[in-house]
């Protein structure tokens, strides 16, 4: 899947605008978000002022800076014998450059070949890239062999965010709203624009007992949600301040109603973060013993603590778990033109779920899998904006979505799936996901079945123009989603997310 770069992706959604200029009878907008004919968005709020948040700030720099061609300064080959030591050597060194006023140090280019893989390389500086020669088998090939789970590819910096001291203010609005980018705060004397800030949503026990979390019908190993386990932390930053109202780079996207949470907002640094790290045209391969086979390859590449990095145009075949996985500190990385093909293993929980994401403001964008169990899925606690957008996937072996205990704003764009897609509350599953996610919309998706629920309160979720069939889920007592269109073609704009992100760059 090579065909969609980003900017032929935003031509394509500026003809389909010119077109409907014209307007053929068969197009249909939502009640929700309405293209006009120069290409502009207005949004339709609910009762409270709730609105589908603007998700085209997501990726590597906020989709605002191409993914740049990083300059070769160091190339290697396989000799069959000690490829990775081979392969860590180059990091390493590369590793130790200086970077440039753009913090990038240079690419690794990993000639045609096969390099075999026996642990993991660990790349842990910003500003290298390794880039091979094809994701074909005829390409650069990097092969997990031997024994045991792990990760092929770590990518991944130190620490964690740590609060500005005297920085904690209170946000004083009686209710923001859903898609807004701007707060009020009791003080904002401490802040300046481009300062990175926590907006923070401390947990509360009534919000859980109104979401009925702390009800899930128990089994052996379920656990009731705890307060002090849902502080919800989504990583802003300040663009401009009016006063004491400060704009944000992203939008809320889970409504701050002081019923259930002392929002606040505060400063942070991640010192340890890296950035500017990337994968290019690599295969990634596993070996295995056979299609149950548990003690092998894990992760093709894993990401954590980075923002600002990327992969594209690679593929992996026979791991476990996933072709990307990015933790709950990866940030504004950008996953595009790539596959997760054919994984070994029990299918069972905790098992291939072939792009992961457990960060914020991620992208992924333009993918291919089969046989997997979660292919475009989110862990708990994912906070947004994060967007999955136009993926295949075929011999689904569970569901596509949100996965448990609370992702917060995820669009699943033009998802093509020959299994289900599900938000919902999953009641005692797993050790008691429960609700699954809130403001998580699919836009333009094609699925066997889908199962569309909104939690008691916070938010609603969305099915907007889905090609499938709709059913009740795991429990048929739950409040149904917002549904527009089910099985109406030619939503316009078909795409969310480009319409979006063409929008703003007028």
């Amino acid at each position: 899947m090579r065909s969609l770069n980003i900017y032929t992706a935003i031509f394509t959604i500026l003809l389909s605008t010119c077109a409907f200029k014209i307007a053929t009878e068969s197009q249909w907008q939502s009640k929700l978000v309405h293209i006009k004919s120069d290409g502009s968005l207005t949004y339709t709020p609910d009762e409270k002022g709730n609105q589908i948040p603007d998700f085209s700030y997501v990726g590597y720099h906020h989709g605002n800076t191409q993914i740049p061609e990083v300059k070769v300064v160091k190339s290697i080959a396989p000799d069959g014998t000690n490829d990775q030591q081979i392969i860590q050597q180059a990091i390493d060194e590369v590793s130790k450059l200086q970077p440039d006023k753009n913090g990038i140090r240079g690419a690794i280019l990993l000639k045609r070949g096969i390099y075999k893989i026996p642990g993991t390389l660990q790349l842990q500086a910003g500003g290298v890239v390794l880039r091979g020669e094809g994701d074909q088998k005829e390409g650069t090939r990097l092969i997990a062999t031997g024994k045991g789970q792990r990760s092929l590819l770590k990518i991944n910096g130190q620490g964690k965010p740590a609060s500005v001291e005297k920085t904690r203010t209170n946000i004083t609005n009686n209710y923001v709203g859903t898609g807004s980018f701007s707060v009020n705060v009791q003080n904002a004397s401490q802040f300046h624009a481009g300062d990175q800030v926590i907006l923070y949503y401390p947990g509360s026990q009534n919000w859980i007992s109104d979401l009925k979390m702390d009800q899930i019908e128990a089994r052996k190993g379920t656990k009731q949600w705890q307060a002090e386990e849902y502080n919800l932390a989504f990583q802003r930053e300040i663009t401009k301040i009016e006063g004491d109202k400060l704009w944000l780079d992203n939008p809320v996207v889970m409504e701050i109603n002081p019923k259930y949470t002392a929002a606040q907002v505060y400063a942070y640094t991640f010192s340890g973060r890296i950035s500017e790290s990337g994968v290019e045209n690599i295969y990634f391969e596993s070996e295995f013993q056979g299609d149950t086979d548990e003690d092998h390859g894990w992760i093709a590449i894993d990401f954590n603590n980075i923002e600002n990095g990327w992969v594209r145009n690679i593929t992996a075949v026979h791991f476990g778990y996933a072709a990307v996985s990015l933790g709950s500190q990866a940030k504004n990385i950008t996953v595009r033109d790539s596959r997760c093909l054919d994984p070994k293993s029990i299918i069972t929980g905790s098992r291939r779920y072939s792009f992961n994401n457990d960060g914020q403001l991620n992208l992924f964008m333009n993918m291919e899998t089969t046989y997997g169990r979660h292919d475009y899925v989110t862990g708990a606690k994912t906070l947004g904006p994060n967007v999955f957008f136009n993926g295949k996937t075929r011999q689904s072996q569970s569901d596509i979505g949100p996965h448990h205990r609370w992702a917060v704003g995820t669009l699943y764009d033009n998802i093509d799936t020959d299994g289900d897609i599900d938000i919902q509350d999953r009641g005692n599953y797993g050790s008691g996901h429960g609700w699954s996610g809130v403001t998580q919309i699919l836009w333009n998706c094609k699925a066997k079945r889908a199962a569309v629920q909104s939690p008691w309160v916070s938010g609603l979720n969305y099915a907007i123009g889905l090609q499938g069939q709709k059913y009740p889920g795991r429990f048929t007592d739950r409040p149904d989603g917002f549904w527009e269109g089910q099985n109406k073609r030619n939503l316009n704009p078909s795409s969310l997310y480009l319409a979006q992100l063409a929008a703003r760059k007028k």
